[in-house]
């Protein structure tokens, strides 16, 4: 779809968020209602993932004038899994820009699941979109570097400026996700058989996978979705991380495919742009207001947290979050009408 936009300013429109008191009430809240909440299962197809402790629960909301507000384990780290896809592709966006992303990764939802090779043979070795496995892996081998080391090195300081601090490997799992990556790597071989990717695919993969590995808790995924909020700038350390056309196109994405084949259903009773990883996080942005992380290790059938799916959908309600929510205009008095 082409469009033409010259000459026309880019206008925002966000609001508020209730006062401090207000939101502390609210993740408290989000956290105490659902913390006995006990479905869902802990990911195993990754050997070091099932030995999580399913009980871990922790609710943050970073707003993006600095303010943090958080309950339960909102500080305990684990791996960032798949949350890394967005914050690749933002950093990606950054450096290419908008068409050449778009073309070469895709936006479009496959409607199936994350790690799937049939729904990249249907599309000619189009990834689709970058939050899904094959489209993660073609924004990874986009980001700048001459090797492999160069491009890691690209990730961590990326994924740290987002989280406002210097983020770790977690080599255990790096080396857990090494052993049973097979089906990213045949991801990884097919692209470069189509012409997706112009590097190494097993070096791509292994860059892909220590991304994946990444420590971070519910608060510093709060801080990184507050970022994508408040056009780039991190409001913790005020540094403008990407730009605000990169946090409108990088939304736009997460809205869509972020929570994989149930990204319609998060929108529909949600209705915010977010992303999920199978370590049980969470990052939710609800632009121009704030950023949210949840963590809970428990997940339903198509790998997002239970627990951070029903405190997300309470904050988006209680906080008056929901992009699409509306209320009546108040109408105008006869006597208003009649001048």
């Amino acid at each position: 779809m082409e469009l033409d936009f010259e000459g026309v300013a880019q206008r925002v429109s966000t609001g508020l968020l209730p006062g401090w008191d207000a939101v502390e009430e609210h993740v408290a809240a989000a956290h105490s209602r659902n913390r006995s909440a006990g479905s869902g299962e802990v990911a195993d197809y990754i050997p070091i993932l099932a030995e999580a402790d399913p009980e871990l629960f922790g609710v943050c909301v970073a707003e993006v004038d600095g303010a943090v507000h958080s309950a339960g384990d909102a500080d305990v780290e684990f791996s960032i899994q798949s949350i890394s896809k967005a914050f690749v592709y933002a950093l990606v966006c950054e450096e290419f820009g908008h068409e050449v992303v778009r073309d070469r990764v895709g936006v479009n939802n496959t409607g199936l699941a994350f790690n799937s090779v049939v729904a990249l043979e249907l599309n000619e070795g189009h990834p689709m979109n970058p939050m899904v496995n094959a489209g993660a892996i073609a924004t990874t081998a986009l980001m700048p570097g001459r090797t492999a080391d160069d491009r890691w090195a690209a990730v961590i300081t990326g994924l740290s400026r987002f989280a406002g601090r210097p983020l770790e490997l977690d080599d255990v799992v790096y080396r857990s996700e090494t052993a049973t990556n097979h089906r990213n790597r045949a991801i990884a071989g097919l692209l470069e058989s189509y012409g997706r990717i112009d590097v190494d695919p097993l070096e791509i993969v292994d860059v892909y996978t220590r991304q994946c590995a990444l420590l971070v808790t519910a608060r510093d995924l709060a801080v990184m979705g507050a970022t994508l909020a408040d056009g780039g700038v991190n409001p913790v350390t005020g540094e403008q991380v990407v730009s605000a056309e990169v946090c409108r196109d990088t939304l736009a994405v997460m809205a869509s495919t972020g929570l994989y084949e149930r990204s319609g259903e998060w929108l529909f009773e949600i209705g915010l742009p977010g992303k999920s990883g199978v370590a049980g996080g969470i990052v939710t942005i609800a632009p121009g207001k704030a950023g949210i992380g949840v963590f809970s290790p428990r997940l339903d059938s198509a790998g997002n947290s239970v627990r951070g799916q029903r405190a997300t959908a309470y904050l988006s309600r209680a906080l008056g979050l929901n992009v699409f929510a509306s209320g009546p205009h108040p109408r105008r008095s006869t006597s208003e009408e009649a001048r």
